[in-house]
């Protein structure tokens, strides 16, 4: 990630891919909102909660989403800021959907970390920048929320350095907090911003200072105030490291800026931040080597599909990470998988929730493929070269349960929209291999209402979901005649998944330890790496 790599291409230079990670309720939504609405994107930032179908939040479609406030689908979203080109990807913030949010940080190249002022740092977002730790993707974190109370800014800048194992340094250092919340002091540019409260979707005003001492700043700051923060940064430049760019893009150190999402405060220096800091596009791993974004041949890979996105239209949209090179609407692509050429007459951009056909799109960009259930998560699309993108994974589902549809006619048509789902990424489906029926697994319980919900409105179909006797699944691999002698032995357990391997279902923690040790050449593993 370092200066060695060679110049890119202007436009894929000025591409910024990345995603912001966050617990439930720390603003992310929100902030998704402000960058559209300082990227010209959308003319109104609308409140997540309010009424009316006008204002709702322009990130989240699904009506479910809607209804309960919160992001469930991670959506990619492309807009301009400055000279750069940002592609945001959303990502679920909510515990429930947590692979999907797995895929989605496989196709971003930093990740802008949320936290809340008054919570620190919390369960989830210690989940999601494991995550990113795996890949070393750097990260930008901005505390929101400042103009509540909050926290001791020290504490807070500790608690993520323990937490996190991440060195911290200040990009902006908070005036007051709470109602008393005047704003913040842009160490990295010497710049003293202000919050505007009276309206929220205007920016602050930032006053160009000469240093600590200078006098225009008690003309802004009042006294009491402006002491606490000249010492209070005197002891931030003693104690926190100083801010060093290498350092962010290779993943050991984090910039933090702070502010106010809902006032519109220090976002603008954040999307500075991301612009002029953040990592160019960078190489995407394969089986056999690196694919360099400044290469010419058009390669992306699919990180995530979506069903439905139009219930006008039973369609399905690709999201596809472009990994290198120039591609032009009408191309003809090699789908890896099934080895057939696939021409792309119709890739779409999307701009918050309006979509527009995508004429052509650099190595960075996400597009979206509308398609019938070709492209699945994992397919590789070039221009001939037979690659496989390594690093997205597939987990083992935690939570099990059986499906019915209300209508026992309809079986084949539940059976239809379970492999949709499960194409889809959000569920695993499982087919035993005694017995009708299908076991549904998940990461989480909420997948449970989300899938009820979505195959009813979707298909028509009311579904119930039971109680299954099984808690956990495995995936089996190993000789073929020693796997035949372990099925022979423990057919109530097997099952396919809608790829066709086979899946080992346990009851308990102890099923998996005796099959270890009845059958040492098996192995049983709770992730796959989605492959074409």
């Amino acid at each position: 990630m370092l200066d060695n790599r060679p110049t890119l291409p202007p436009e894929i230079a000025r591409r910024r891919t990345f995603a912001i990670i966050a617990h439930p309720d720390a603003g992310k939504t929100t902030l998704t909102e402000k960058f559209l609405l300082f990227g010209g994107a959308i003319q109104m930032a609308g409140q997540v909660r309010a009424k009316g179908e006008a204002r709702r939040t322009r990130s989240d479609f699904i009506k479910m989403e809607q209804e309960r406030g919160i992001s469930v689908s991670a959506s990619a979203m492309s807009f301009d800021f400055r000279e750069f080109r940002f592609n945001l990807v959303d990502t679920p913030g909510h515990s429930d959907f947590s692979e999907d949010t797995y895929r989605t940080l496989t196709a971003v190249d930093c990740a802008v970390m949320v936290i809340d002022g008054a919570k620190g740092v919390e369960s989830q977002t210690r989940k999601l920048f494991e995550v990113c730790r795996l890949r070393d993707l750097p990260i930008l974190t901005f505390c929101n929320k400042m103009d509540r109370e909050a926290r001791d800014t020290f504490e807070i800048i500790d608690e993520i350095q323990e937490n996190l194992a991440i060195d911290v340094s200040p990009a902006s250092w908070p005036i007051g907090q709470g109602r008393d919340f005047l704003g913040c002091y842009d160490i990295l540019n010497d710049r003293l911003e202000l919050m505007d409260r009276a309206d929220r979707n205007r920016v602050a005003e930032t006053i160009q200072i000469n240093g600590l001492d200078d006098p225009k700043l008690a003309e802004h700051v009042p006294a009491d105030l402006l002491a606490k923060l000249r010492d209070e940064l005197e002891m931030a430049r003693e104690l926190l490291p100083a801010f060093d760019r290498n350092a962010l893009l290779n993943g050991s150190m984090t910039p933090i800026w702070f502010g106010s999402a809902i006032n519109s405060f220090g976002v603008k220096e954040l999307m500075d931040g991301i612009g002029k800091y953040g990592p160019e596009p960078q190489p995407q791993p394969t089986a056999t080597r690196k694919v360099a974004p400044e290469e010419a041949p058009v390669t992306g890979v699919v990180f995530k599909v979506q069903a439905n996105m139009d219930p006008k239209h039973r369609d399905r949209v690709a999201f596809v990470r472009l990994a290198s090179g120039h591609f032009e609407r009408g191309m003809k692509l090699l789908h890896v998988r099934s080895k057939k050429p696939m021409a792309v007459s119709n890739p779409v951009l999307f701009l918050a929730a309006d979509r527009e056909l995508a004429e052509e799109a650099w190595a960075g960009d996400i597009i979206g493929i509308p398609n019938h259930g070709q492209l699945r998560i994992g397919d590789a699309l070039t221009e001939g070269e037979a690659l496989r993108f390594t690093g997205i994974p597939s987990f083992a589902p935690e939570l099990l349960q059986g499906v019915r549809a209300g209508d026992p006619m309809k079986a084949k048509h539940l059976e239809k929209a379970l492999m949709q789902f499960a194409e889809e990424g959000a569920a695993k489906v499982f087919k035993p291999m005694i017995g009708s029926g299908f076991i549904v697994g998940v990461v989480g319980a909420l997948q449970f209402d989300v899938l009820a919900s979505r195959i009813e409105q979707e298909y028509g179909l009311p579904v119930r979901f039971e109680p299954s006797q099984f808690t956990s699944a495995r995936w089996v691999a190993g000789p073929k005649d020693e796997v035949d002698r372990f099925v022979n032995v423990n057919k109530g357990h097997i099952a396919t998944d809608n790829d066709g391997d086979m899946v080992y279902l346990t009851r308990l923690k102890w099923d998996i330890d005796r099959v270890e040790r009845d059958y040492p050449l098996l192995k049983l593993t709770a992730t796959k790496e989605m492959m074409a």
